[in-house]
């Protein structure tokens, strides 16, 4: 045996065993995620989830939305949230220096005009150019400011906000008219919780009344499928799993709930990563740890949700490269928290889980691909080894995606049209074939060129929610229902 004979059989060795780690771990987050959804399933019938929605004595949520270039759904989405259920809340939309009319949007639909408050903190932010409140929604105050990205956004929308909860919420989400009750169960019925994470759902395809979706649905196109595998397999497994271990680094930016005093103590949104909403959780995890203090930090694992994803290659590309680099960055700036006693499981399993396999893991799979195909070409590698070398990544990353596909059918039952599951087992397999390789490929470039990026928005075209009306096609139980929270 050669010497290239010998160094081929070693690497390829070390990439299947790195991709046997990979899929157990996540098998393993999967099974958790599901007894967890399951367990909650059984006992959400005793959690009194409409008497905190009604009460006045329920904690108030103060829900900021920063707002960058978003005039295509900011009416929508910013009118859906006063459907929300809750007694007490207000809505706080920043608008981000946008060179767009989203300003102009808000002015016309809700009627705003000039109004001075006070902050309540001094977060330093860009410049604020004027404030406005809604004549007809009393609850609406919206901040202009220079443009200084979603970070600084948010922490100018936490200076003014009044209530002791805080809801970080994208422009193009749709929250559901009982998700603020369901959140604040958590920090009513658990007082030591900081932070609550939900779980985010993809409205592409979905109908729109106006208020909220009525009617869940797949959309036509490939890509936007694909990402709702994405989405299932991330929220439906690994964020509840790592919740459940109580090692919860992530809170997605599309959707949180934090006590205002934590945030406004550990200094607010850092506004040089571009991975904010991470890094900040890691950073109430390590205040909380270092001054000893008791906290919880925790996922819901009830659709609470909706966000309209990329539908085009570029603008994903775009999302994707901005979401790899925002991982490394909180990495990195929490580098010694790394295999650290005090820090627990947050600093001896999940960071070092995410530095492997999450951060390098593109280089391993572009590397792996290349070397497979270099070790062929030069006859150095058996094809029938190379096929099942292939064949294990392939598949068992199908088996997972199908695993979270019966947990949400079972659970959930979103989607019940024919078409809706032809669509979701379709993406379970295609994503493995060409979809998750284009991925890897742009969050190695991510990596590469992390160095030189800046920390401002990206620009993600939005073409709005779908107004459609009756489908002949959909099932009585495919409706969403005004149940009971």
């Amino acid at each position: 045996m050669s010497v290239a004979e010998a160094v081929t059989i070693v690497v390829t060795v070390g990439i299947f065993l790195y991709l046997v780690a990979l899929q157990t771990i996540t098998l393993t987050l999967i099974v958790i995620g599901g007894w967890t959804v399951r367990d909650y399933l059984r006992r959400r019938p005793m959690r009194d989830f409409r008497d905190v929605a009604r009460s006045s004595l329920s904690m108030a949520v103060t829900l900021m939305v920063p707002a960058y270039n978003e005039a295509a759904t900011i009416r929508g989405s910013v009118s859906a949230l006063f459907s929300n259920e809750y007694a007490t809340f207000e809505v706080i939309v920043v608008n981000d220096g946008s060179s767009d009319d989203t300003l102009a949007a808000l002015i016309d639909h809700f009627d705003l005009v000039p109004f001075q408050r006070a902050p309540r903190a001094g977060l330093v932010t860009q410049p604020v150019l004027a404030t406005y409140v809604s004549r007809t929604q009393p609850r609406l105050f919206v901040v202009d400011k220079e443009n200084g990205g979603k970070a600084d956004s948010l922490n100018a929308a936490l200076n003014y906000a009044r209530y002791p909860l805080v809801c970080a919420l994208d422009a193009d989400t749709l929250l559901d008219p009982q998700a603020l009750a369901r959140i604040v169960w958590e920090f009513e019925a658990h007082p030591e919780t900081i932070a609550v994470g939900g779980i985010v759902r993809v409205a592409n395809g979905s109908v729109f009344d106006g208020t909220r979706i009525t009617r869940v649905r797949t959309p036509t196109g490939l890509l936007p499928n694909l990402q709702i595998m994405e989405y299932l397999r991330a929220f439906l497994g690994a964020r509840i799993g790592w919740s459940k271990l109580n090692m919860l680094i992530i809170i997605s930016g599309a959707f949180g709930v934090f006590r205002r005093e934590v945030l406004v103590d550990v200094g607010g949104y850092n506004t040089q990563t571009v991975g904010e909403d991470a890094e900040l959780v890691l950073r109430m995890h390590r205040r909380a740890r270092e001054s000893n203090r008791p906290y919880r930090i925790t996922f819901f694992p009830d659709p609470i949700c909706w966000t309209e994803v990329p539908t085009s290659l570029r603008v994903l590309a775009r999302q994707r490269d901005r979401w790899q680099r925002g991982l490394g960055q909180m990495l990195w700036l929490h580098r010694d928290m790394f295999f650290r006693p005090r820090y627990r499981g947050v600093g001896s399993v999940a960071m070092p889980y995410f530095l492997v396999f999450e951060w390098f893991g593109p280089v391993v799979e572009v590397f792996g691909y290349v070397f497979v195909a270099f070790a062929l070409l030069f006859g150095l590698l058996n094809v029938q080894v190379a096929l099942w070398f292939l064949g294990f990544a392939v598949l068992a990353g199908i088996a997972l995606s199908f695993c979270v596909v019966i947990i949400e059918q079972h659970a959930y039952r979103r989607y019940l049209r024919w078409r809706d599951m032809a669509w979701l087992c379709s993406a379970a397999v295609l994503e493995n074939l060409g979809y998750r390789q284009f991925l890897a490929v742009v969050r190695l470039k991510a990596m590469i060129l992390a160095g030189h990026r800046g920390t401002r928005w990206g620009e993600m075209t939005r073409a709005g929610f779908s107004h459609e009306v009756e489908d002949p096609d959909m099932p009585t139980g495919q409706e969403i229902e005004d149940s009971p929270l």
